[in-house]
């Protein structure tokens, strides 16, 4: 069986363009620019150089395959699959696609706004090269999934983006294309039709139809995904097995920061220091051993409904638990006198499986605002395996993916042991 998709030494290069002149000029200005450069007298000039978003990149994807790609921010995953999309055209390379593609970039892409959502739906149907028999087989059932029933007649210029991209979605899963390309954009959707949206790719993928689907939720990926792309700075990092795709790109993500020593925040709160430890006398992050978060704050000035606490993250930027340092107490709210507050917590023995989390602190006043969100102060570690027992459970829903909390083991019982 050919490929559906196959892509051989793509490269896409831009031209950086520095202007040396000044950033703003006058009708003026550019006279007597014009004026210069006529007489040989040339005042400004461009420098550039050369770019190259994508570079030697190799990879074929077989029909009814479902191939997450993955990346940091300029990886070049976007730029992919505009080119794939022929929004835009390759520098070097060939791309040899087996059927008729469907793709869901943006925002306001694929969609006149002038026309309403049944003159574009028909419209996206035309341009596939679908006949109206065709498209109206499939109206009905768009529009459903879509839940835009009460405004197909609307233009679309007046629709919400949720409503814009739950269409443009439909049209793009329903329409008979061989090849299904889906960048970011769902994100953009409520978590009920991220939800459906992924059941539907997965019922696009078991008809034997493509899909590249590009995001930052991993947790997504590895659901959804059989194979996965890692790009690096424009190249292919890996190819091959989603699992093994991404223990790759969590492996590149981590560089363990145990501690963090600064002053941020405002003149009410301020962060000091935060730190993550191993209460094993080795020191070692293990499966087996208790972890402390601590966070040293200032209070400034007397706060009622303070917020201290912290978010644990998984590798993948997934936020596994968030826990205050008064979760454990009775409302209302304590109130918090000014001084150096430190706060230490643990998270028990035998509750993560090994692999890299990251910890996030919140710092701020409950419904009043966000000091420190998450951003300042955020640690990385690693938890390594100490016995082999509970090193993770299986989660058939996810092709055994490895989950993040692990069981403990107690006597014959084995239970979840969470945050406290």
């Amino acid at each position: 069986m050919k490929p559906a998709i196959s892509v051989h030494g793509l490269g896409k290069r831009y031209r950086i363009v520095h202007q040396t002149a000044k950033s703003y000029r006058t009708l003026r200005d550019e006279l007597v620019g014009v004026a210069k450069r006529l007489v040989g007298r040339g005042e400004a000039r461009q420098t550039g150089e050369e770019f190259w978003a994508l570079r030697d990149i190799d990879f074929e994807v077989q029909p009814g395959e479902i191939v997450g790609v993955i990346g940091r921010n300029g990886a070049g995953k976007s730029t992919l699959l505009k080119i794939l999309s022929r929004i835009s055209p390759p520098t070097v390379g060939e791309i040899v696609m087996r059927g008729r593609v469907g793709s869901l970039l943006e925002v306001g892409t694929g969609f006149h706004p002038e026309l309403t959502g049944r003159e574009n739906i028909y419209l996206s149907g035309a341009i596939l090269g679908m006949k109206r028999r065709e498209v109206a087989a499939k109206f009905d059932e768009i529009v459903a999934f879509a839940e835009v029933e009460k405004f197909i007649d609307t233009p679309v210029k007046r629709y919400s983006s949720g409503m814009y991209v739950r269409l443009a979605f439909a049209v793009a899963a329903h329409l008979e294309t061989e090849i299904l390309l889906v960048d970011e954009v769902l994100a953009v959707g409520d978590a009920s039709f991220q939800k459906k949206c992924m059941g539907r790719m997965k019922e696009v993928g078991a008809s034997g139809r493509t899909v590249l689907f590009v995001s930052h939720n991993m947790s997504a990926v590895a659901a959804l995904c059989t194979k996965g792309i890692f790009l690096v700075n424009g190249c292919v990092a890996h190819n091959g097995p989603i699992e093994e795709t991404l223990s790759r790109y969590s492996q590149t993500a981590t560089h363990e920061v145990l501690s963090w020593t600064g002053d941020e925040g405002d003149q009410d709160l301020r962060l000091k220091k935060t730190w993550v430890r191993s209460l094993r006398p080795s020191g070692e992050i293990t499966t087996s051993s208790p972890i402390e978060i601590g966070i040293e704050a200032e209070v400034k000035t007397e706060v009622d409904g303070l917020v201290l606490g912290f978010t644990l993250f998984s590798c993948y930027d997934t936020e596994l638990a968030f826990v205050l340092f008064d979760d454990a107490l009775p409302p209302p709210a304590p109130r918090v006198q000014p001084g150096l507050m430190i706060q230490k917590f643990v998270i028990p023995a035998n509750t993560l499986a090994e692999g890299n989390y990251a910890i996030g602190v919140d710092l701020g006043k409950h419904n009043v605002k966000a000091v420190v969100k998450n951003t300042h102060g955020t640690l990385k570690f690693e938890v390594t395996n100490s016995d082999g027992l509970g090193r993770r459970f299986i989660v058939p829903s996810v092709r055994g993916f490895t989950s993040l909390f692990r069981p403990l083991w107690n006597s014959h019982d084995a239970t979840t042991h969470l945050l406290k």
